[in-house]
């Protein structure tokens, strides 16, 4: 799962695992170890209407409700996007790239305008 952070603007990108795994546990998280303690972000299953956002501990943890998840692994939607507090929240599937990169890419999702 990859993060942007940008000001008051979080995004994630999900690879096909990572979706599988959301949609069958409920959740999928990733982590950096910094020397004094790890920083992690999560993505959990809720019951809310609306996406939410929470920072507590060093952990950012996205609440995506129970439908969103739903569509994400049953449909060609590419994400979603919300509001939490002045928090703006993008959560969408991880494509191939179209140009050049050294990133492995071989667990994204193909790129639809790569479709002939």
């Amino acid at each position: 799962m990859k993060i942007r952070i940008k000001d008051n603007s979080v995004r994630l990108r999900l690879t096909m695992s990572e979706i599988d795994k959301l949609g069958n546990t409920g959740e999928v998280d990733c982590r950096t170890e910094f020397i004094n303690q790890p920083f992690v972000y999560r993505i959990v299953q809720t019951d809310t209407a609306e996406l939410i956002a929470s920072f507590v501990e060093n952990e950012i943890v996205i609440g995506l409700p129970t439908n969103m998840i739903k569509e994400l692994v049953d449909t060609e939607r590419i994400g979603f996007e919300g509001q939490s507090g002045p928090v703006k929240i993008l959560v969408e599937k991880d494509f191939v790239c179209i140009d050049n990169t050294m990133e492995d890419q071989s667990d994204n999702f193909p790129n639809p305008s790569l479709k002939c």
